[in-house]
């Protein structure tokens, strides 16, 4: 695949996941779609630097703690 060419993913979040990244991505004055490529590229990077995953409890089930 060219570097330049972008892949379509389909991706399901929870409501609640979904509002976070979104008030992250305006934070950081991304849109949604951006501020999951740049957290996806920056875990893809640590873990090149590391050889390890991001944390060692990632495949925890997330809690947020907003209602």
């Amino acid at each position: 695949m060219d570097n330049d060419t972008k892949k379509q993913v389909p991706l399901r979040l929870s409501a609640k996941l979904y509002a976070q990244i979104a008030q992250w991505a305006e934070d950081d004055f991304r849109s949604v779609n951006g501020q999951i490529e740049y957290l996806l590229t920056e875990c893809v990077r640590q873990r090149r630097q590391t050889g390890a995953y991001v944390g060692k409890e990632i495949d925890k089930p997330l809690e947020l703690d907003i209602e």
